[in-house]
């Protein structure tokens, strides 16, 4: 049986001719599973942006349509308005239905990665029922 002699390399270790390149080959893995891990991150991050953004577009553009609303404004100006404060919050009103001095929204905002899609997010606003005149 032949023995294999343990060659010397960097800094003084002591390793088998055929082991040599494997921290190469180890070190490429942890890169490119960082590397991964990053970009996961990332579009994760713009996913829960968006849906943040969606939902605060869509409550500030209810309250807004209903301030419309109770200030005596028809529901178009109401709706026209929500659609101003959901554009002013990178949204776009999708729905707006009003009944009485209450408003219904739904709000669509685009993720900041093209192909993740679009965050909607619904809101209602108005006084209570023991308001209503």
């Amino acid at each position: 049986m032949t023995e294999v002699a343990p060659v010397t390399g960097a800094w003084g270790i002591r390793t088998l001719p055929d082991e040599r390149g494997s921290v190469t080959v180890v070190m490429l893995a942890v890169i490119a599973t960082v590397l991964v891990l990053t970009v996961s991150g990332l579009l994760l991050a713009s996913a829960v942006l968006a849906s943040h953004r969606a939902r605060s577009a869509a409550d500030l553009a209810a309250l807004a349509a209903a301030g419309m609303l109770m200030r005596g404004e028809p529901a178009t100006a109401a709706c026209e308005s929500a659609a101003g404060v959901a554009a002013a919050n990178h949204g776009r009103v999708q729905r707006c239905i009003v009944s009485g001095q209450e408003v219904r929204l739904t709000v669509a905002v685009a993720a900041g990665v093209e192909r993740l899609g679009v965050a909607e997010a619904r809101s209602r606003a108005g006084p209570g029922a023991r308001f209503v005149r």
